[in-house]
């Protein structure tokens, strides 16, 4: 086999796709295939940027849960 390493990207996503629907149709070994070949797509691709900017970082007893409609009905 190829290393993946080797494989353009059209052909490894390829090869991803069809090994993820194979190991949806429970073949056996088809979803540790999939996923390496999915591992190396996104290496390929890069780690995606967090905008920190849109994150509500505060810790979670800080934040205000909103209430649930039916509080009203059944009270905390």
């Amino acid at each position: 086999m190829t290393m993946k390493q080797e494989l353009p990207d059209e052909v490894l996503s390829a090869m991803a796709v069809e090994w993820r629907r194979k190991a949806l149709e429970r073949d056996g070994h088809a979803r540790g295939i999939a996923h390496e070949l999915e591992t190396e797509l996104r290496r390929r691709a890069g780690a995606p940027l967090t905008n920190y900017d849109t994150m509500d970082l505060r810790p979670l007893k800080t934040r205000t849960a909103s209430r649930r409609w039916w509080t009203f009905w059944h009270p905390r």
